[in-house]
């Protein structure tokens, strides 16, 4: 029986980042004290873990997806409309990323930009709730954005990103001056305008979904 091929992620080892043979992640942790490391079932999976960090990730058994009470569906209730929904889909064999925006309401396509090289999803992630703002804001809107990513929220909460990939080089030069565009337009501009997050335990895939997974 062939063996399913893993991804091996190092958040904290002699080298940090994403292996294809455990033998590889066995070289950059073996004495390395409180490494942190993890496998994943795919590329785009580990990217994106890698760009988390390990406190989300590190640890963390396998879980299984837990069906919500009639009652906890109805404190969750329904997504807010209209809005603009946003995601983004990183090409585990082109390496390129791209992202999209959708109105809830008649799930037509609000904005679309891509392929992008040298990204992550999460970085997509990002940059597609910053256009969303700036969408809206050059329309005179204000409807709520949502996001299935708490790290691109977090990320746009904070103007600034975090990303491993961007601290290790490994993003292309496009890709970083247009981070540096969004968090420029972020710091010099107010916006009242709620970035939520989409339940997908709750209501599905997000509309702007890739439809890959």
């Amino acid at each position: 029986m062939k063996t399913k091929k893993k991804f091996y992620v190092v958040w904290k080892g002699i080298k940090p980042g994403i292996y294809t043979s455990w033998a590889e992640c066995q070289s950059v942790i073996k004495g390395y004290s409180n490494a942190k490391y993890k496998s994943f079932p795919s590329l785009e999976t580990a990217q994106k873990a890698y760009d988390d960090g390990f406190a989300e990730h590190w640890g963390a058994g396998k879980k299984t997806a837990r069906i919500l009470t009639t009652d906890e569906l109805a404190k969750i209730g329904t997504p807010i409309s209209p809005s603009l929904c946003v995601d983004a889909a990183w090409n585990t064999e082109s390496k390129v990323m791209e992202y999209q925006g959708v109105w809830l309401l008649d799930k037509s396509l609000a904005f679309h930009r891509g392929p992008l090289e040298g990204a992550t999803n999460n970085i997509g992630e990002f940059l597609a709730v910053v256009h969303a703002l700036v969408l809206q804001a050059n329309k005179s809107t204000h409807f709520p954005i949502y996001s299935d990513s708490k790290t691109a929220i977090l990320w746009v909460k904070n103007k600034a990103i975090n990303s491993k990939s961007m601290q290790q080089g490994e993003t292309s030069e496009k890709v970083n001056d247009l981070i540096k565009l969004a968090i420029n337009w972020l710091e010099n501009n107010h916006y009242e305008i709620d970035i939520l997050k989409w339940r997908t335990d709750a209501w599905g895939e997000i509309p702007a979904d890739f439809g890959r997974k």
